[in-house]
């Protein structure tokens, strides 16, 4: 084992990949992932959603975890060192398990079967936008603060 970071993203088909995965990963990932699921279900239980409506919860719940993203890969690569099972269990694991890119596919074609194809367009381009959007935000206030912290304007 090296104190190294470790990508998260392996492809067991390439050898050399393989060999970068260990079990402490492993459970970090199962870990974090297990507890972003539970957040989610706890998220999108208390918002409102149905077939033909806009899937608030969905929606919501990827667009605050793509804010996440931005300020935990900002704080791990540009504020602090970190130990190197952060990215699996939070990035990966927590942040993977809470946000739900599947979901959001079959909110869509819930919408269109629903017979409001109009709402599932929206959502789909809404979606994206508002999550690459909420990244780009996550890491600017994180930097930001970071700066602040530091006495850098």
């Amino acid at each position: 084992m090296t104190d190294r970071p470790i990508d998260p993203d392996v492809d067991l088909h390439v050898p050399a990949q393989r060999a970068e995965l260990h079990w402490p990963v492993i459970v970090a990932i199962a870990a974090g992932g297990a507890l972003g699921a539970l957040a989610r279900h706890g998220v999108q239980s208390a918002l409102p959603t149905g077939a033909a409506d806009f899937p608030w919860g969905t929606f919501w719940v990827n667009v605050s975890g793509c804010l996440l993203i931005g300020v935990l890969m900002v704080l791990i690569t540009e504020v602090r060192q970190a130990h190197r099972l952060v990215r699996p269990f939070l990035g990966v694991g927590v942040l993977g398990g809470y946000t739900t890119f599947s979901a959001y596919a079959v909110d869509f074609q819930r919408a269109v079967a629903a017979g409001a194809p109009v709402t599932g367009l929206v959502y789909l381009g809404a979606t994206m936008a508002a999550a690459v959007l909420a990244v780009a935000a996550g890491m600017w206030l994180t930097r930001r603060i970071a700066r602040v912290q530091a006495g850098v304007r």
